[in-house]
């Protein structure tokens, strides 16, 4: 190694971002352990190298004594005073023991290690600018599928798509471009390891937020997903604006927004509904498409008992149970619903329930029952 060398390691430091010590460090260590393979590991043994020339040396540690018994590790009083007059017994000295032909192990061990260390710090910068990206969604092209993941590639690295975040029945065919979320973003021995999600509640989320700019801004709140991925998902919005209408905002006009979102989900219906900090008017918006009746409110017990017309029981219930699940799971809700004849026949609630102050009632300000339709949009939108 020279001079040339170390002003190739300092190109090494400004392209690649390694610090030249780091660089030299690890050449010294890389050496040393040579060293010791070449010398015998009893040796105590030193590998330094000149920061500006390049010149490597190899010292080797070395106790003054009177007789000796170890070669490797002591020198006698008389050898160690043609070093330096001034050495008395029991000091130490450093005798360079550099190899005749170290250069040549020098340079292969060097250019190992210089290789290792780009690819490490290539690998870390890869893991960082990925990590960034951890919870967000992002583009990629499917690749291939292996076992039962699909593999989607990121640009500078794939993914993987594992079968259990997959949507049921989404076909993913190869050189296909599509939109994952990032789930988690780890070290491997080979690189970083990506794992991504088509399914995830939050993949919902990140489409608003990069199609609504009231979203994106934070004029519109995103409060509350729950996600049945390939068929339904429910999302609960709040305005921080009063002028601002948030559902509005998340539809788009003639539901330009909703239905680019609807079209990357491969049209998986979305509900978008008004999030209310009053408990049973946002459990009656949660149903929607259907129409509410009453409803009343356990909040100690997160309850909450359900009356909808009797021609709407199906509808808000859903099939196999889907809307009336989705409604409990974005609301924290457990929610017991009955058409009108079912809640008359068997007393749905009860008159303690209508006594208990901890019951809260959707009509308790006019003490009528009141048809509430909850259903921001088109009807159409949302059949079954």
């Amino acid at each position: 190694m020279n001079a040339e060398f170390i002003q190739a390691l300092e190109q090494i430091e400004k392209e690649k971002n390694i610090s030249k010590e780091v660089l030299l460090e690890a050449i010294e260590n890389s050496l040393l352990t040579a060293c010791k393979n070449h010398f015998g590991t009893s040796q105590n043994i030193q590998v330094t190298i000149d920061n500006e020339q390049g010149n490597v040396v190899v010292l080797a540690e070395k106790e003054v004594v009177d007789n000796v018994e170890h070669k490797e590790l002591q020198i006698s009083l008389s050898d160690a005073r043609e070093i330096d007059p001034n050495l008395e017994l029991e000091d130490h000295v450093q005798i360079e023991v550099t190899p005749k032909d170290f250069g040549r192990i020098a340079a292969q061990k060097a250019k190992q290690v210089v290789v290792q260390k780009i690819r490490e710090a290539e690998r870390d910068l890869l893991l960082n600018s990925y990590q960034e990206k951890e919870k967000e969604v992002v583009t990629g092209i499917i690749q291939r599928s292996a076992k039962d993941s699909v593999i989607v590639n990121l640009g500078k690295i794939d993914a993987i798509l594992a079968d259990k975040e997959q949507v049921p029945g989404e076909a993913y065919l190869m050189n296909e471009r599509i939109k994952v979320y990032v789930i988690e973003v780890k070290s491997g021995t080979k690189g970083p390891k990506i794992y991504v999600s088509r399914t995830h509640p939050d993949l919902v989320k990140r489409l608003f937020e990069n199609e609504v700019p009231e979203v994106h801004d934070g004029t519109v709140e995103i409060k509350s997903i729950s996600r049945e991925a390939g068929s339904r998902t429910k999302i609960a919005v709040y305005s921080t604006k009063e002028e601002v209408d948030p559902v509005g905002s998340c539809v788009g006009h003639n539901g330009s927004r909703v239905s680019i979102i609807v079209n990357e989900l491969n049209g998986e219906k979305i509900d978008i509904i008004p999030w209310n900090e009053n408990v049973a008017e946002f459990i009656a918006a949660s149903l929607s498409p259907s129409k509410v009746v009453q409803v009343a409110v356990n909040k100690p017990e997160k309850s909450a008992k359900v009356i909808v017309p009797d021609y709407q029981l199906s509808l808000a219930i859903g099939k196999e149970g889907q809307n009336a699940r989705l409604a409990a799971k974005l609301t924290g809700y457990r929610i017991d619903i009955k058409s009108e004849t079912q809640a008359k026949e068997i007393g749905f609630i009860s008159k303690e329930e209508l006594d208990n102050p901890d019951v809260l009632f959707l009509s308790a300000s006019t003490g009528q029952n009141v048809e509430v339709d909850v259903n921001p949009f088109d009807e159409s939108l949302f059949e079954e």
